[in-house]
């Protein structure tokens, strides 16, 4: 037999085709995308589990976290003329986070200034009241100022109308509209709901922020804002 040259033996080792190994490439990518795949469903469900919780917490607004939500400043005048005014301290914060969350220099296209959104002309009829706060109502941009002439309006406004869902309407929309749904109510020969019979849309979700911030404003803030009022 003629013996194989070199060249030959190194050519058929150079050309012979090698089998692919079981599980090669292809099974390798498949496994990746189910390692891919698994790593995915693992975050959706840690992403639904920390909604869930996040829901549950925003919903039961625990004391801790209402603190994120909610600020407070100012806690010292907002004691003092809640009581000096019969009101919790705690519905007197609500306004103010409502009206303008806290920022002294607040002011509305209307001409309502400062923390408690008051315009000049409520100040100067709030300092013809009894029992009006001692500054002038010149100086309503000062926080504790503006703070002494809102809670002395407020104070008014509930004694005046009877109930707080009515003096909150009115804080925001003035005693003339408010007069005129209840004249417009009692002329149906219905009672004014507020807020769902107010026609206004600022001032239904004004009544409804306050009235939700309040209680909040009570847990979360309760040791600093002093008790309720009696």
């Amino acid at each position: 037999m003629a013996r194989q040259s070199v060249t030959e033996r190194t050519s058929r080792r150079t050309t012979a085709v090698r089998p692919a190994p079981a599980g090669g490439a292809g099974g390798r990518s498949g496994a990746r995308r189910r390692r891919r795949g698994a790593v995915l469903l693992a975050l959706l469900v840690a992403l639904a589990a920390f909604g869930i919780a996040w829901y549950q917490v925003h919903q039961s607004m625990p004391a801790w976290y209402a603190r994120l939500w909610y600020p407070l400043r100012y806690e010292e005048p907002i004691r003092t003329e809640a009581g000096r005014n019969s009101l919790d301290p705690a519905l007197v914060a609500a306004v103010i986070d409502t009206e303008s969350g806290f920022a002294p220099d607040s002011r509305s296209g209307e001409g309502a200034v400062g923390l408690m959104q008051l315009l000049p002309e409520t100040a100067r009829f709030v300092a013809s009241l009894p029992n009006r706060p001692s500054p002038s109502p010149e100086a309503l941009e000062t926080p504790e100022v503006n703070i002494a002439y809102g809670a002395r309006y407020l104070r008014y406004l509930i004694d005046r109308h009877g109930s707080l869902d009515l003096a909150l309407a009115a804080y925001n929309a003035g005693e003339t509209n408010v007069g005129r749904w209840l004249d417009e109510a009692e002329a149906r020969g219905d009672a004014l709901d507020v807020p769902e019979d107010i026609p206004f849309p600022e001032t239904r979700s004004f009544v409804m922020r306050v009235e939700e911030a309040a209680p909040i404003y009570r847990r979360a803030y309760g040791d600093r804002l002093g008790p309720a009022a009696p």
